[in-house]
């Protein structure tokens, strides 16, 4: 199931920093093709990726924030990126500008130091946004849960389209994402494609406690969907 639009909230004005965000996302994307084609792509993702045997001795710390800008394929940025924009203008009209920013790096390096917990002898790097996507979609469960979610999913081979709660929606992926986490025994195989379950969780988990304590500033929905 694919996210392709909500409940659009008007009242914050442009939502340029979800822009912003994407576009960073996007343009590094474009750097790591430049890389993979001269070779030096994998030294990229160890230099800037979150390594969890490096980190837990006190090495390249500075990963916590570059490997959430990173990711690993088309279809790693793709659904990152269509969650970031369809969620993420209801929580930074909530958190303005820089508060948003503030939380969506805050998630993203929640989400690295659990995975680096649960991980701690790992030499794979862990990368991508999702840390941060998961914290918006955490946030967004509390702050906008019964918001209005268009789903585009495949139904016998057909492509259907249908709306849902938005609690509903996300307490599905947060439990897929759970299950993923607590059946994986935590070394990548061609199975488990190495993701960091556990990074989800625990941006997800930080996105909840910033909805609650933020859920009184939460801007009313006006009724009309953005695809």
């Amino acid at each position: 199931m694919f996210p392709i639009g909500d409940d659009d909230v008007r009242e914050g004005g442009v939502p340029w920093m979800t822009g912003v965000l994407i576009a960073v996302n996007v343009a590094v994307f474009f750097y790591e093709l430049a890389l993979f084609s001269s070779g030096q792509l994998e030294a990229f993702f160890t230099t800037y990726g979150v390594v969890p045997a490096q980190i837990a001795q006190g090495q390249n710390l500075i990963a916590f924030l570059t490997s959430m800008f990173m990711h690993g394929g088309w279809a790693h940025i793709f659904s990152n990126m269509l969650f970031l924009w369809v969620f993420g203008d209801n929580i930074e009209t909530t958190l303005g500008k820089f508060g948003y920013l503030v939380f969506y790096l805050a998630g993203g390096i929640a989400a690295s130091l659990v995975h680096v917990v649960f991980n701690t002898g790992a030499e794979t790097p862990s990368l991508g946004a999702s840390g941060a996507v998961a914290a918006v979609l955490g946030a967004y469960a509390v702050l906008y849960p019964q918001s209005r979610v268009r789903v585009l999913y495949f139904f016998f081979f057909r492509l259907m389209i249908t709306q849902m709660v938005a609690l509903v929606f996300i307490g599905v992926w947060f439990i897929t994402q759970l299950f993923n986490g607590v059946a994986s025994l935590g070394v990548p195989t061609a199975q488990t494609s190495g993701v960091a379950y556990w990074a989800h969780v625990g941006g997800f988990v930080l996105g909840l406690l910033i909805g609650f304590l933020f859920r009184g500033r939460r801007k009313p929905l006006e009724r009309t969907s953005r695809a």
